[in-house]
């Protein structure tokens, strides 16, 4: 995960949404500008950017709105799992042990 900004051209970006019950979705895509553009936005805002070519070339085939495929649900749980971790965020009646 990044919290700065990149300092190299970004060909492509995706956000995901995730609602808490259903699997996540696509909410985003971007390419060239416009996708360095989103990054900082989310940066900005404080959410975490994770950068992974191969991930995001399987997911490159969605559409905004599309869920992600069953497939990629353990990689993109850990990912959205370590992102609330370091934003300081559990789910509703998560307790640690």
């Amino acid at each position: 995960m990044n919290d700065h900004i990149p300092n190299h051209e970004i060909e492509q970006a995706l956000a995901l949404f995730y609602d808490g019950g259903n699997a996540p979705l696509i909410s985003e895509r971007r390419f060239g500008e416009q996708a360095n553009e989103l990054v900082n936005l989310a940066l900005e805002a404080g959410i975490p950017i994770y950068e992974n070519p191969e991930l995001l070339e399987q997911l490159s085939s969605l559409s905004i709105g599309d869920n992600i495929p069953p497939e990629l649900y353990r990689l993109v749980a850990e990912i959205l799992a370590f992102a609330f971790y370091i934003q300081g965020k559990a789910p509703k009646g998560y307790e640690t042990v």
